[in-house]
């Protein structure tokens, strides 16, 4: 039987990076239905008392999940996962900036029209982002981040690993979410994070 799940990110979230990377570990060997939904850190954080330098490096995430929302519209859901594979891994393994020019570059790797990345700068799809960012949280509540994972309708958010296991290592992980996901009363499981990510 199919396992259905969902999957939010923002593609300047190393730590959603490395989660997103297991999950397309468990789908490689077991028959799971991934959806892949736009968390925006920016609308998060609309409003909120934020550090100088914190402030700073989340308005610096709008542009990004803009040009994906744009890619999506004007394409289809088909691109999501292969325009945020794409900016993902210039970000992370690549250590590229969040800046327009690395997401021009991965739009080019990606074959897609150049002049997406007209949505950079602009608040066209804004909304979209606010809705499919409000559709993780109403599931998890508002004091999270990304990523979110939902499978078969319940919702955590996290888990939050480094490095992204691999082979029976990712199953083994995968079958402990999934059995968390499965008991109504099962609500968080945490520890303080000691390592950085690795990707």
């Amino acid at each position: 039987m199919t396992t259905k799940a969902e999957f939010w990110f923002d593609p300047s979230c190393p730590w959603a990076w490395i989660t997103s990377r297991w999950i397309l570990e468990v789908q490689a060997q077991r028959d799971i239905e991934v959806k892949w939904n736009i968390f925006s850190l920016a609308v998060l954080n609309e409003g909120r008392e934020l550090k100088p330098e914190y402030r700073e490096r989340i308005d610096k995430t709008w542009g990004p999940v803009r040009v994906i929302a744009a890619a999506k519209k004007k394409n289809s859901y088909e691109v999501v996962l292969p325009l945020y594979t794409e900016i993902g891994t210039l970000f992370h393994p690549g250590a590229k900036p969040v800046a327009k020019e690395t997401i021009s570059e991965a739009l080019q790797n990606q074959k897609l029209d150049s002049s997406l990345i007209d949505f950079y700068d602009t608040n066209d799809f804004d909304q979209d982002l606010r809705d499919s960012t409000k559709a993780g949280l109403d599931l998890v509540g508002d004091d999270v981040g990304t990523p979110i994972i939902s499978i078969e309708g319940v919702a955590f958010f996290g888990p939050v690993l480094t490095p992204a296991p691999k082979g029976s290592e990712a199953l083994k992980l995968w079958d402990g979410v999934v059995a968390a996901a499965s008991l109504p009363g099962f609500f968080e499981l945490k520890r303080t994070r000691t390592a950085r990510p690795q990707f």
